[in-house]
């Protein structure tokens, strides 16, 4: 079945023949997680852990960029906004916890911290000011080549006062770390579309190949997400494992190939953190020699004091798929978006966000 036009994609027609499919087909209990922020508040939005059968398990993993960032990175981020400087960010990370406090509290007390909503916004503020202006790059590969085109073109400009903060995760690493894990059980993976714009497929059948785990790269439309977890129940009942692309209008097996130049031409894989998931080697991006000079850390001595996570908020179990936000003590008593103590509630795309939002707490 190929979806071309917005109307199909939420066809309620094709919904139910495609539940009908996937519930005669699927005979034992299996755990599919995504990982990707967009298909987590989808899958609450349709209603779809109520629509499926209650032995097939939807558990969200670590698609939010702004949930893995590290409270350490966070202290970090939070003690560039002291200097004498500019930083400029995504807004899902104003409200993030530090050890003690955030970037929006910092900003109420003095700090100049300004929202953007690309980098290329904050070169341009950089162009227009004499102060250094402190990039807060954080995002997966969806963002990070975006990024990279930046730093080249403040290279070509000569720009002298502009710098990032690398944060960036790259997603298979992760997802190899999941399935490595001995206290995890992962049947098959939605795989992320918007990333897989620029990886493509590669990543995803090493994964599939070495772990004997099935993959499925998916859109982000009601049918989309279905049509995804009916390719993977396929493969799961038919003892198979391999990588798929169910979202073919956006993603192609070789992914975006100049989007990868870009990106590897100003970073190179390190070494990193992950909220919950602890140190993944080469899951990082760092800067590559030739680019140092826009590296915050040439320029800034930044120490942050002992990290500390919120008590009680069990953020990091969420993104591993150990638990479910209401399991959470905190989940929807203490911790809400009105007033959130952890990552996964702030953002957007976060996990206990898309629960309580959407009251998926209530079949939790």
């Amino acid at each position: 079945m190929k979806l071309r036009y917005i109307d199909e994609f939420r066809d309620p027609e094709v919904a139910r023949r495609l539940l009908s499919e996937i519930k005669k087909i699927s005979r034992r209990p299996v755990r599919l997680m995504e990982v990707c922020g967009t298909h987590t508040m989808n899958i609450g939005r349709y209603g779809l852990r109520r629509l499926l059968p209650p032995h097939i398990q939807l558990i969200s993993g670590p698609g939010c960029p702004v949930c893995v960032t590290t409270t350490k990175e966070m202290d970090m981020m939070i003690k560039i906004a002291e200097k004498d400087v500019i930083v400029a960010t995504f807004g899902d990370l104003m409200h993030v916890p530090g050890s003690h406090t955030n970037l929006i509290q910092q900003r109420a007390k003095g700090a100049d911290v300004r929202v953007v909503y690309s980098s290329f916004d904050a070169l341009r503020l950089a162009s227009k000011n004499l102060r250094p202006v402190v990039f807060l790059g954080v995002g997966f590969e969806t963002t990070a080549p975006t990024v990279a085109a930046t730093i080249i073109e403040a290279k070509k400009k000569k720009i002298k006062n502009f710098f990032v903060f690398s944060a960036h995760k790259l997603i298979p690493p992760a997802m190899e770390a999941l399935i490595s894990s001995p206290d995890l059980n992962i049947d098959g993976f939605i795989c992320p579309g918007h990333v897989s714009v620029i990886i493509g497929l590669k990543p995803y059948k090493i994964l599939a190949e070495r772990h004997k785990v099935p993959c499925v790269v998916t859109g982000f439309e009601l049918l989309d997400i279905l049509q995804g977890i009916l390719m993977l129940i396929k493969q799961i009942e038919e003892g198979e494992a391999k990588a798929e692309i169910q979202y073919t209008r956006a993603v192609k097996e070789e992914g975006n190939l100049r989007a990868k130049e870009v990106m590897d031409e100003v970073f190179s894989p390190c070494d990193t953190n992950w909220r919950g998931l602890g140190l993944i080697p080469k899951s990082g991006l760092c800067f590559r020699k030739d680019y140092k000079e826009f590296d915050v850390n040439s320029h800034f001595d930044i120490k942050a004091d002992k990290s500390k996570d919120p008590p009680g908020c069990r953020c990091g179990d969420v993104l591993k798929g150990k638990i479910i936000p209401p399991q959470c003590p905190l989940f929807a008593k203490v911790c809400r978006p009105d007033h959130p103590i952890g990552p996964c509630m702030v953002s957007s795309e976060g996990s206990c966000a898309s629960y309580y939002k959407y009251r998926d707490w209530e079949i939790g």
